[in-house]
């Protein structure tokens, strides 16, 4: 079993390393031309078409305009992976969370599992392409779609100040808050005013108290995004937004109540109305599966990727990603590989170094390494059990 094992990584390997300045040249081409969530038309062309060159059955507008579902191996009755790529682009810094190399890292890794099936890996693969990431929950909507509902485990990477196999990320409920009380001239007849403003700030400043008794790993950030017109206005509409993040999934609602008290509070102490309007696309926090990051932090290792311990990577607790609500329903893998560590998410030096040779390289050792353990896996109908097993679990925790 470890010699057949051998022999389709052997198979996998040559084929990614074979296509690497293929998948260099899509990578710059979706780094030249970045777009936003959801109008990442260009990204959905190039990438289809590339699957469709190499013999895949692309489906095109896969559920969402810009999401694609490329498939082999559909004939088989083995196990099914999703290999998961983003290829959407920030306003103001382009492509400054490196989503051109997630974009490729999933095709490599695609590419190699391909070639295990074709030498004879019972299994299917499914490379998906999931759009808007970034705030967009592109992610939520084609887990809500069905889209995972025939997967047996999902994967993918993400370029990183660090390597990291061990993700943890926040689960994420966004809110948007408006006041509305009663204009009236602030200096002849303050008094027949409401002021929407009051409310704003004392909702705002009543969270920053709430902070004594939140625990550590619970973050609440928000603007007041409209503050009124004139100061000689008492300001009849005000506007804010807030975002609540927890780690444990459930502990969000718990956060999220007692935000939401915060914001009805306000409006009865300043005699306002308030209108509290929750994201209907919340985002999970994602449940790593174990087995498939020690497989992952395996194989980058004997690539020269060098690691922190387990409880250093878990120590590191990232924003909200997409990914989390796929990772409640199959077991998943985000796994984060080091491009430049001088280097912060979402900016532009981050930008800069998403078009690198360095980083190119980088993304193609993790499109190995996430290949390598996507064999592994379906492969083993024992370790596919053990992972099964533990995501069950994980879930029930979460």
């Amino acid at each position: 079993m470890a010699d057949e094992l051998a022999n389709f990584i052997t198979l996998a390997s040559p084929v990614i390393d074979g296509k690497a300045k293929d998948l260099q040249a899509l990578s710059l081409k979706i780094w030249e031309k970045p777009e936003l969530g959801y109008e990442e038309h260009f990204a959905h062309g190039i990438l289809c078409d590339f699957f469709e060159e190499q013999g895949f059955e692309v489906t095109r507008s896969y559920t969402l305009p810009t999401a694609y579902r490329a498939v082999f191996g559909a004939e088989n009755e083995g196990p099914t992976v999703a290999v998961l790529s983003e290829y959407d682009a920030l306003p103001g810094v382009g492509h400054g969370c490196g989503h051109n190399l997630i974009a490729i890292a999933g095709v490599g890794a695609a590419l190699g599992i391909k070639a295990a099936i074709e030498g004879g890996l019972n299994a299917k693969l499914i490379a998906m392409g999931t759009p808007a990431e970034e705030g967009g929950g592109g992610k939520v909507q084609m887990v809500s779609s069905g889209c995972f509902k025939d997967v047996d485990f999902s994967i993918m990477v993400h370029p990183a100040p660090f390597n990291m196999a061990f993700y943890v990320s926040q689960a994420l409920e966004k809110a948007e808050i408006v006041y509305k009380g009663k204009a009236a001239h602030a200096a002849a007849f303050p008094w027949e005013g409401r002021n929407a403003l009051d409310a704003a700030v004392m909702a705002y400043n009543s969270i920053s108290l709430l902070r004594q008794q939140m625990k550590p790993t619970w973050r609440v950030h928000g603007i007041i995004s409209e503050g009124g017109v004139k100061p000689n206005i008492i300001p009849e509409q005000t506007k804010l937004e807030f975002w609540v993040r927890t780690v444990k999934n459930k502990e969000c609602a718990v956060l999220k109540s007692k935000v939401n008290a915060c914001f009805e509070a306000a409006a009865k102490a300043t005699d306002c109305t308030v209108e509290i309007t929750w994201d209907p696309i919340p985002h999970a926090g994602v449940l790593t599966n174990s087995k498939l990051a020690y497989l992952y932090q395996k194989y980058a290792g004997q690539m020269g990727v060098v690691f922190p311990s387990r409880e250093e990577q878990e120590s590191i607790v990232d924003g909200s990603t997409d990914f989390g609500n796929v990772s409640m329903v199959v077991p998943g893998l985000h796994a984060q590989f080091c491009i430049d560590s001088s280097v912060p998410f979402h900016s532009h030096v981050f930008r800069a170094a998403a078009g690198t040779q360095y980083a190119h390289d980088q993304t193609i050792i993790a499109a190995k390494s996430l290949c390598f353990t996507a064999i592994e896996v379906l492969h083993d109908p024992s370790l596919l059990k053990e992972m099964k097993d533990e995501f069950l679990q994980a879930v029930k925790d979460a």
